[in-house]
């Protein structure tokens, strides 16, 4: 079954296949970059002691220049939207043991989906509807008073 992605105006994203690392490794640093600026996801995986920082450092760069080639985005008002890690194959070497023997050894791979999100269009949609709403339109009932006693419907 083929997936087909809804296709937004705001969003643009960068997808890293067979990724040679963890998939728990890499979620460890996605997790504390997800929803943050452009700019601070930058300096935080530049800071980050992890081996996993790079790769993502990559695909965040990669995701921020499709922004601003393809969309024309700026790189200031760009955040973190999405970004997930899924586990990939698994590349099976085998290791020569004792008495003529074989041992399997897994080295995991990972896909890293960045997905970034330009903001501005979100700041603009609010400018335009405060803008345009007038004060009487939300509280027609405010000056109404209204009666509030109860009615035993058995007793009268």
């Amino acid at each position: 079954m083929i997936k087909r992605r809804k296709k937004n105006l705001d969003e643009v994203y960068a997808l890293g296949q067979h990724i040679r690392m963890s998939a728990h490794k890499a979620r460890r640093v996605i997790d504390q970059i997800r929803g943050r600026s452009y700019e601070e996801t930058l300096m935080i995986l530049e800071l980050m002691p992890y081996r996993a920082c790079y790769p993502i450092f990559k695909l965040v760069y990669s995701a921020a220049a499709n922004a601003s080639h393809n969309m024309g985005f700026n790189e200031a008002n760009l955040v973190i939207s999405k970004a997930q890690v899924n586990e990939g194959t698994a590349a099976k070497r085998l290791k020569p043991r004792a008495r003529g023997r074989s041992y399997l050894i897994k080295r995991p791979t990972c896909h890293i989906t960045i997905v970034l999100k330009d903001i501005s269009f979100y700041e603009e949609y609010e400018e335009f509807f405060m803008c345009s709403k007038k004060p009487g339109l939300i509280n027609i009932n405010k000056n109404k008073k209204t009666n509030l006693t109860s009615h035993d419907t058995y007793s009268s």
